[in-house]
């Protein structure tokens, strides 16, 4: 096989066994099968290629660079390389950290910084973005200030960030169709165990401080529920006796008179 667009140098490509060896001994246990061909790279630039016969790496070849300089009779080794090829087994293409990490990935030591331009955060009450162009007595005194207000965040949730979150949570598990909330007696708005949470997202939500129900400590939709609800009466115990037909207990006092 010949392939390229530049002129084939005959002498160049008549060096397929400077090529064996030169890919040989660049193999190592990785073994060099048969010749597949060479390609015209340039003018006396030939690449030959030879298969790679290792089980490891089916459809991988090995590249032999040979080139011949101008006026020379032999030909020597640019370059060996072992390259894919057609159907080649290849390793997953590399994805950046930012996005192979998911939901509930973040471990202990495990650090997930929010970038500059994270959608679900928005500037708060410290400057934001134009903190960095305050004078730094101006910024001591600001940041004194907010910290006093309780207001010390450089960034907030954004509106979109309360929209996925409300998302998330709404089709999670404690959200108000799941088998638990269709089978509870009443919703979590009015349960005793509900803690509200503050802003916007306390429309919808708050958090379960029933130690016996799975959503304890964790988010709930004011539409979810559980068996566990603060309304739901304890069974009575025992049985509601009836008036006794014939009076044993009591003392007729007139039969002593």
């Amino acid at each position: 096989m010949s392939v390229g667009t530049a002129e084939l140098d005959q002498v160049c490509a008549d060096a397929v066994e400077l090529a064996r060896s030169a890919a040989v001994a660049r193999a190592g246990v990785l073994e060099v099968g048969q010749h597949l061909g060479v390609i015209a790279e340039e003018s006396r630039v030939v690449t030959h290629l030879f298969a790679c016969d290792h089980p490891g790496y089916p459809g991988w070849q090995w590249s032999v660079t040979v080139v011949r300089a101008a006026r020379a009779r032999v030909a020597t080794i640019s370059e060996v390389t072992l390259l894919p090829g057609e159907g080649a087994l290849l390793a997953p293409a590399w994805v950046p950290w930012s996005d192979r990490i998911g939901p509930k990935d973040i471990t202990p030591g495990v650090i997930a910084p929010a970038s500059a331009d994270d959608i679900r955060l928005e500037p708060g009450y410290t400057g934001g973005e134009y903190a960095a162009d305050l004078e730094p007595a101006e910024a001591s005194q600001l940041r004194a200030v907010v910290a006093e207000l309780g207001l010390g965040k450089e960034r907030v949730l954004s509106q979109v960030g309360r929209d996925e979150a409300a998302e998330r949570w709404l089709a999670g598990p404690g959200g108000p169709e799941t088998a638990m909330a269709s089978q509870a007696p009443a919703e979590c708005a009015t349960c005793g165990f509900l803690v509200g949470l503050r802003g916007g997202l306390g429309r919808l939500f708050g958090v379960c401080t029933n130690e016996l129900s799975p959503s304890d400590g964790t988010v709930v939709s004011l539409a979810h529920g559980c068996g566990g609800h603060s309304d739901v009466s304890e069974p009575s115990r025992g049985v509601d006796l009836s008036v006794p037909v014939w009076d044993t207990v009591s003392i007729d006092t007139s039969l002593f008179d």
